[in-house]
Protein backbone atom coordinates (compact mmCIF):
# COMPACT_ATOMS: atom_id res chain seq x y z
CA UNK A 1 0.00 0.00 0.00
CA UNK A 2 1.10 3.67 -0.21
CA UNK A 3 2.53 5.27 2.67
CA UNK A 4 -0.52 7.92 4.43
CA UNK A 5 -2.52 7.61 0.53
CA UNK A 6 -3.79 4.04 1.65
CA UNK A 7 -6.21 5.36 4.23
CA UNK A 8 -7.18 9.21 2.44
CA UNK A 9 -9.92 10.11 1.23
CA UNK A 10 -9.90 12.90 -1.81
CA UNK A 11 -13.40 15.01 -2.32
CA UNK A 12 -14.56 15.71 -5.43
CA UNK A 13 -17.06 17.60 -6.96
CA UNK A 14 -18.75 14.28 -8.20
CA UNK A 15 -18.30 12.03 -5.04
CA UNK A 16 -15.28 11.09 -3.83
CA UNK A 17 -12.26 8.21 -4.52
CA UNK A 18 -9.83 6.51 -2.00
CA UNK A 19 -6.67 4.53 -2.58
CA UNK A 20 -7.14 1.34 -0.96
CA UNK A 21 -3.76 -0.87 -2.18
CA UNK A 22 -1.05 0.21 -4.64
CA UNK A 23 1.57 -1.35 -5.82
CA UNK A 24 4.29 -1.26 -9.23
CA UNK A 25 1.79 -1.89 -12.09
CA UNK A 26 -1.61 -1.54 -9.94
CA UNK A 27 -3.66 0.77 -7.95
CA UNK A 28 -7.21 -0.32 -5.93
CA UNK A 29 -9.63 2.68 -5.60
CA UNK A 30 -12.97 3.08 -4.02
CA UNK A 31 -14.69 5.65 -5.87
CA UNK A 32 -18.41 7.27 -4.85
CA UNK A 33 -20.58 8.98 -6.88
CA UNK A 34 -23.07 11.18 -5.73
CA UNK A 35 -26.58 10.91 -7.48
CA UNK A 36 -27.06 12.77 -10.76
CA UNK A 37 -23.54 13.73 -10.50
CA UNK A 38 -20.25 12.25 -13.41
CA UNK A 39 -16.77 11.78 -14.02
CA UNK A 40 -15.17 14.08 -16.98
CA UNK A 41 -15.13 12.14 -20.41
CA UNK A 42 -11.78 11.04 -20.46
CA UNK A 43 -8.96 8.42 -21.31
CA UNK A 44 -5.84 7.35 -20.33
CA UNK A 45 -2.16 6.97 -22.15
CA UNK A 46 -1.07 4.48 -19.49
CA UNK A 47 -3.59 2.29 -17.48
CA UNK A 48 -6.38 0.55 -18.23
CA UNK A 49 -9.55 0.11 -15.73
CA UNK A 50 -11.68 -2.66 -14.28
CA UNK A 51 -15.30 -1.45 -12.71
CA UNK A 52 -17.53 -3.27 -10.59
CA UNK A 53 -20.06 -1.75 -8.95
CA UNK A 54 -21.01 -2.93 -5.62
CA UNK A 55 -23.52 -0.43 -4.16
CA UNK A 56 -26.29 1.34 -7.03
CA UNK A 57 -26.12 1.86 -10.53
CA UNK A 58 -23.86 3.07 -13.11
CA UNK A 59 -23.85 4.82 -16.52
CA UNK A 60 -21.08 3.87 -18.22
CA UNK A 61 -19.99 5.62 -20.98
CA UNK A 62 -16.99 3.39 -23.04
CA UNK A 63 -16.12 4.62 -26.61
CA UNK A 64 -19.50 4.48 -28.17
CA UNK A 65 -20.97 2.08 -26.29
CA UNK A 66 -23.03 3.77 -23.37
CA UNK A 67 -24.53 0.75 -21.04
CA UNK A 68 -25.75 0.58 -17.29
CA UNK A 69 -24.56 -1.57 -14.55
CA UNK A 70 -26.49 -2.86 -11.55
CA UNK A 71 -24.67 -3.61 -8.41
CA UNK A 72 -22.56 -6.82 -8.78
CA UNK A 73 -21.65 -6.56 -12.53
CA UNK A 74 -18.31 -5.13 -14.52
CA UNK A 75 -16.54 -3.90 -17.23
CA UNK A 76 -13.54 -3.38 -18.78
CA UNK A 77 -11.91 -0.35 -19.66
CA UNK A 78 -8.90 -0.55 -22.24
CA UNK A 79 -5.95 1.53 -22.41
CA UNK A 80 -6.59 4.45 -24.60
CA UNK A 81 -10.53 3.81 -24.19
CA UNK A 82 -12.91 7.46 -24.19
CA UNK A 83 -15.07 6.82 -21.12
CA UNK A 84 -17.26 8.08 -18.17
CA UNK A 85 -18.72 7.13 -15.58
CA UNK A 86 -22.04 8.55 -14.33
CA UNK A 87 -24.17 7.66 -11.20
CA UNK A 88 -28.05 8.08 -12.86
CA UNK A 89 -29.78 6.67 -9.59
CA UNK A 90 -31.00 8.48 -6.84
CA UNK A 91 -28.77 6.63 -4.39
CA UNK A 92 -25.10 6.94 -3.81
CA UNK A 93 -23.04 4.98 -6.51
CA UNK A 94 -19.90 2.89 -5.37
CA UNK A 95 -17.71 0.91 -7.36
CA UNK A 96 -14.28 -0.97 -6.68
CA UNK A 97 -11.38 0.63 -9.73
CA UNK A 98 -8.94 -1.59 -10.45
CA UNK A 99 -5.96 0.25 -12.60
CA UNK A 100 -3.06 -1.91 -14.00
CA UNK A 101 -0.30 -0.02 -16.36
CA UNK A 102 2.99 1.42 -16.22
CA UNK A 103 1.99 4.77 -14.65
CA UNK A 104 -0.54 5.05 -12.79
CA UNK A 105 -1.00 8.93 -11.61
CA UNK A 106 -3.34 11.46 -11.38
CA UNK A 107 -2.29 13.56 -14.23
CA UNK A 108 -2.89 10.48 -16.88
CA UNK A 109 -6.01 12.20 -17.39
CA UNK A 110 -6.97 13.56 -20.54
CA UNK A 111 -10.21 15.38 -20.24
CA UNK A 112 -12.32 15.66 -23.43
CA UNK A 113 -15.42 17.04 -21.91
CA UNK A 114 -16.33 18.10 -18.10
CA UNK A 115 -19.03 19.23 -16.66
CA UNK A 116 -17.28 21.05 -13.80
CA UNK A 117 -14.66 23.11 -16.04
CA UNK A 118 -12.11 21.58 -14.73
CA UNK A 119 -8.67 21.55 -16.62
CA UNK A 120 -5.40 19.22 -15.82
CA UNK A 121 -6.05 16.25 -13.94
CA UNK A 122 -8.91 14.66 -11.74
Amino acid sequence: MIANQAEQKVDKPWGSYQVLDAGKRYQVKRITVNPGEALSLQKHRHRAEHWVVVRGQAKVTRDREVFILAEDQATYLPLGAVHRLENPGDELLELIEVQSGDYLGEDDIVRLEDRYHRVGHE
